[in-house]
This record gives structure tokens, C-alpha cells and sequence, in this order.
């Protein structure tokens, strides 16, 4: 039977994103909005402040003859540039297909031709160029915007060049933008997201306005944030997960500060101070690694105390899940633990987060477990592009670790055959563009979404999931082997791993395929006398071999015979989105990855 939530609010939505903007501007018009780096500085505007830049953009976009729902494209990384130029498409009527910056020249080539996108924002001259390239390709691509590459007077123009265009539409049409968002179904196409597909070319999903002004407001119905809170977005804003958060913030009403530089994310996060973030696992299993590696190199005693205080933390924490009494002498010591290593640990962030929302991918347990026992709470959540990304959520004084939480309210689940996952609801896409095949083998006639994953769902609507059908092996004495859970768990047990890749389908035994973190061999290096080695030097080590065998030796010791591990290989590169064995949102293409080592994999099986 489905589960089924309250749906009371879902009949008063606004009608569309451009309403829902022109609502926040007009309830919190003097309070922060966005913040952003302007140089080694921070800069900040109010809802009115950008309310007036959007106001501008998006009569230049009408200015240009944009019409309704006609596609805008966004070739760039995330930048408050990305944010005034995606609520300008919407507030014009048009729809915003998002590009991944790290996508190359072809895909942007066929995502920009296959919408028919009529203008693009370019962030830069690398973008600008992936365009050109394009560009007989591209027959109603009329104009290009560039936040910061180099302008031509005509085809390619700059933002303030937009906006003065829209400032002289507004002359002699001052009531343009309210009446066109006036005009706006709820219907109406808002977005198409190419999925980054660990196979194939992209698929372009149709999202409508009603489906991002209902994800801000489920999130708001929870009560979790309020506009008192501070989110730092550094997520691809290409990402519907970075989308999501737009539409939460608008809804709420909080102030976002945006920098979509990773390398900047643990700096920013001390600058910032924010409340909460939103984040893929990565993020999170690179932070434990981090500071997991700075302790043992630390050594001695110091190495010790944080020891200990991390197996006191997880202690409490047990006894407080089971619903035990902490005794006297455990809660003294944690205390002494907190502030001798939890508050630092809490610092690194910024001090101030109340929770981290991890989504994107599944996030291991006992990572969780370990951020929770410092006091810093992940709440882990699912969703897919084709459902506005936002599905499911823990929340902060109800979540249970290992489970991506209950269903948002307004939106259905059940499981199907095989225990599929299936989501029914307002978030749910149209369909896939220019791709009815694909639409149908995803949705039901009566508007199914087929997840592709496999759950679990608990006596209180808990889900688990349990794996990717599609990526769910049998081995040949037929055994179920789930790779991602495996994953998992050797990032979690190993703090310089980047990637870890299981193999194994209708083979007799698991084998898998290593990368390893390069900053954290490179501080490795430091420790063990190969300071200024090559990562390829450094990983074909004796050292690192022996090192990597243990900890697959201690994640075996906690799988099922069939799962284990009996050989694996480290490669001497890490995966990429440049060399195609990762997507632009940082999930691995198994099948290209296979493909790559082909002869690697069947010599661990000679």
C-alpha cells in the first residue's frame, strides 16, 4: 500500500517560481539574501537589491524576444551570477537548461541543440569557446551572455549589457515582468536538467514551476529552517540538489552565501559561519579523512586523546539511541572530550551548523555516526532529478541513521515489483524531452515515477535503500552482491580513499579496483619520507600496497563471506569527470571504468 502524507498545503502554492520570487522580494525585501566573493571580500545584497537586477535581466530576455517557455541555457560553475540569471529566465517566462561547467564540448553541444536553447549565459571564455565550436549546430542560439569572458558587441554580450537592454524595455514597458509571471501556469516548463547518466546520452527531465514551488514549500511545511538560518551553496547549481535549495530558500526566506569553488569549501565554511549545508558524500568522507590523517600524524598522545574521545562520543551516542542512561562517569569524560576535540571539530566548520543535508549519493553509516558523535548532524535524504530531487528527508529531532528518512509531505511512495522504489507526486517530472520511449519505461499512466532503486521502508515510512537495481550483481554461485553498500564501507574504514569499485557479476568472487585521495597521499608522503613523490610513484609504494591491504582486510571482516573482497588492484590515477569515469555530480560510470580496465579486472579472475 502507499504511503500517503498530507497534502492540505499542495492546494495553496503559489503558481509558479516568478510568483514565488516576487512574494519573498515583497515579504523580506530588506533582508540579506545572497552573499558572494567579490575578492579576497564577501559582498551582500538584500531580496530588493536582487529583485531589481533580476527585474532587469529578465526584460532584457524579453527584450530579446524571448518567449514562453523557450529554453535559456546556464554554462557555469555556481556563482550568484548563476542564481540572478536562472530567476531571470523564470520571471520571463522561459525555461533554464542547465549545463555542468565540466562538461565537454560535445555533451554541451547536444544539450544546448537538443533543447533549441535560444540564448545561453556563458560564465567564461572556456565556455564561450565550447559554443563556438557548436555553433552551426546551434541554429536558434541568437545570443550569448558571459558573466566574465570576453564580449563581441554582438553575439556575444555581457551581463550589464543585458540589463541595459532590460532597463529600456522597462521604459516603455514598466509593467512587463509582473504581468508575464502573472502569465505563468503552474504547468509551465520551468527547467530541464540533463541527467549526467552513468550511460548513454544525456536525457533531458522536464521540470514544472509548480514542481520547484512545491519542493520549497514541502521543505517549509517540516518547520526545519527559518529565515534566521545562514546556508553556504556551493553544490552544482546544474544539480537538482542545488536547485532544491533555491526553491527552499525562497520558501523560507534565508540568506544563501554562494561560492562553487571546492578547493574554498572548508575555508569558506570558517568565513561563513553558516547554519546549514547541503552537500554530496564525497564532501563528508574527504572531511573524515582529513582530519582522521591529521590526527595520526600527529602521533603520540595527542593521536591517543582523540582516540579515546571518538570512542566515548560513539558510546554515548549508542546509549542515547537505545534509549539508556548515560552514567555519570561517561558524561564527565565526554565533556572533557568536547571541548578538547569536538568544539575543534565543530570550528573546522564554522562553529555554527545545526545540521549538513547529504543527498546526491548514499552516505556511509559509519561516517554519519562519526560527524554525529563530534555533535555535527548529517541528515541524509533521496531524491532523483526526475522528482525535483527532493524525496525524502531525516530531520533534525527525528532521523535515523542508515535511512534517507520519511517521505516530504504532499508526496506518495510505495514499493513495486522487486522492491522498487516508486514516488508519486507534485515534485514528479513530465517526462523526458524529445524522448517518449524513455517517459514511458519511467512513469506509470497514473503517474508512477520508477526510481530504478531498491528499498526498504520500516513501520514508521523510514526508507533504506538497499541498492541500484541496474547495478545489483549475481555472482556465480548466485549470491546478490550490492556494490555501492561495499563502497561505502571501505571509504569509511580507509581515510585515503577516493574510489573503490566493485566487480564481480556472474564471477565465482568480488574483485575491485582502488583510488586513492591525492591530498591526502600527498600529506601520507610527508609522513613516510616520499615527500614530492608522483602520485603514481607514491601509490605503486610497497608501503601503500601493504597499507591498502589492511584496511580491505578490515572492511572484509565486516561483510558477508560472498561480498568479500579477494583481489583488488590500485590504479595509478585518480577518477574523473575529464577522463569520463565520473559524472559531473561525482558518480562513478561503472561501465566506463570497467571498459577502461578491462584487462585489469579478468587478470584478478586468470
Amino acid at each position: 500500500m502507499p504511503i500517503k502524507t498530507d497534502t492540505s498545503f499542495v492546494e495553496n502554492l503559489l503558481p509558479s517560481v516568478a510568483v514565488q520570487f516576487w512574494d519573498r522580494v515583497q515579504k523580506s525585501p530588506d533582508r540579506e539574501a545572497f552573499r558572494f566573493p567579490r575578492g579576497e571580500a564577501w559582498e551582500s545584497v538584500t531580496w530588493r537589491q536582487a529583485g531589481d537586477r533580476v527585474r532587469s535581466l529578465a526584460a532584457g530576455l524579453l527584450s530579446l524576444g524571448l518567449e514562453s517557455e523557450q529554453r535559456v541555457g546556464i554554462a557555469s560553475g555556481t556563482r550568484y551570477e548563476w542564481i540572478l540569471a536562472d530567476l531571470a529566465v523564470m520571471c520571463a517566462g522561459g525555461a533554464t537548461t542547465t549545463v555542468y561547467p565540466t562538461s565537454n564540448s560535445d555533451d554541451t553541444g547536444y544539450i544546448l541543440a537538443d533543447s533549441e536553447c535560444r540564448v545561453v549565459f556563458a560564465e567564461d571564455d572556456e565556455q564561450i569557446a565550447k559554443l563556438k565550436e557548436h555553433k552551426n549546430e546551434l541554429p536558434h542560439l541568437g545570443k550569448v551572455i558571459t558573466f566574465e569572458g570576453t564580449t563581441d558587441g554582438d553575439w556575444v554580450i555581457g551581463l550589464d549589457d543585458l540589463a541595459g537592454l532590460g532597463d529600456a524595455y522597462l521604459a516603455e514597458h514598466p509593467d512587463a515582468i509582473e504581468e508575464t509571471a502573472k502569465s505563468i501556469s503552474p504547468d509551465q516548463l520551468a527547467t530541464l536538467i540533463y541527467t549526467s547518466g552513468t550511460t548513454g546520452r544525456p536525457k533531458g527531465v522536464r521540470l514544472r514551476h509548480r514542481s520547484w514551488v512545491y519542493q520549497g514549500e514541502a521543505i517549509n511545511a517540516q518547520g526545519i529552517l527559518t529565515e534566521d538560518d545562514l546556508e553556504f551553496r556551493w553544490l552544482p547549481m546544474a544539480h537538482s540538489f542545488g536547485k532544491v535549495l533555491m526553491s527552499t530558500q525562497m520558501a523560507c526566506g534565508f540568506a544563501a552565501a554562494i561560492d562553487g569553488r571546492v578547493d574554498k569549501i572548508v575555508e569558506n565554511l570558517g568565513i561563513v559561519k553558516p547554519t546549514f549545508m547541503g552537500a554530496a558524500p564525497r564532501i563528508f568522507e574527504k572531511a573524515h579523512g582529513r582530519i582522521v590523517t591529521m590526527q595520526a600524524a600527529e602521533g603520540g598522545a595527542k593521536e591517543k586523546l582523540f582516540k579515546k574521545a571518538f570512542e566515548v562520543g560513539l558510546k554515548v551516542d549508542q546509549l542515547k539511541r537505545e534509549g539508556k542512561s548515560v552514567p555519570l562517569s561517561l558524561k564527565v569524560q565526554h565533556g572533557v572530550f568536547d571541548k578538547l576535540v569536538f568544539s575543534k571539530v565543530r570550528d573546522r566548520f564554522g562553529g555554527r551548523v545545526r545540521f549538513f543535508i547529504s543527498g546526491a549519493a548514499a552516505l556511509n553509516r559509519d561516517i554519519a555516526e562519526w560527524f554525529h558523535a563530534a555533535g555535527i548532524t548529517i541528515l541524509e535524504g533521496y531524491g532523483l532529478t526526475e522528482s525535483s530531487a527532493g524525496s525524502f528527508v531525516n530531520l533534525p529531532d527525528d532521523y535515523r541513521f542508515g535511512t534517507v528518512g520519511p517521505v516530504v509531505p504532499g508526496t506518495e511512495v510505495k514499493l513495486g515489483d522487486g522492491d522498487e522504489i516508486m514516488i508519486k507526486g507534485p515534485g514528479v517530472m513530465d517526462g523526458y524531452h524529445n524522448n517518449p520511449q524513455e517517459t514511458a519505461k519511467s512513469l506509470t499512466a497514473d503517474g508512477w515515477l520508477h526510481t530504478g532503486d531498491k528499498g526498504s521502508l520500516d513501520a514508521d515510512g523510514y526508507l533504506t535503500i538497499t541498492g541500484r537495481i541496474k547495478e545489483l550483481f549475481k555472482t556465480s554461485g548466485g549470491k546478490y552482491v550490492a556494490p555501492p553498500a561495499i563502497e561505502a564501507k571501505f571509504k569509511a574504514v580507509c581515510p585515503y580513499a577516493s574510489q573503490f569499485v566493485v566487480f564481480g557479476d556472474e564471477r565465482n568472487y568480488c574483485v575491485a579496483l582502488v583510488t586513492l585521495d591525492p591530498d591526502a597521499m600527498a600529506v601520507w608522503a610527508k609522513e613516510n619520507g616520499m615527500d614530492g613523490a608522483s602520485y603514481t610513484e607514491i601509490v605503486r609504494s610497497d608501503a601503500v600496497e601493504a597499507m591498502v591491504s589492511g584496511y580491505v582486510d578490515q572492511m572484509n571482516a565486516q561483510l558477508n563471506r560472498w561480498e568479500t573482497i579477494k583481489k583488488w588492484r590500485l590504479l595509478d590515477h585518480d577518477l574523473s569527470i575529464e577522463s569520463g569515469e565520473m559524472t559531473p555530480s561525482m558518480k562513478v560510470k561503472r561501465n566506463v571504468v570497467q571498459v577502461n580496465h578491462q584487462e585489469l579486472i579478468d587478470a584478478m579472475y586468470a
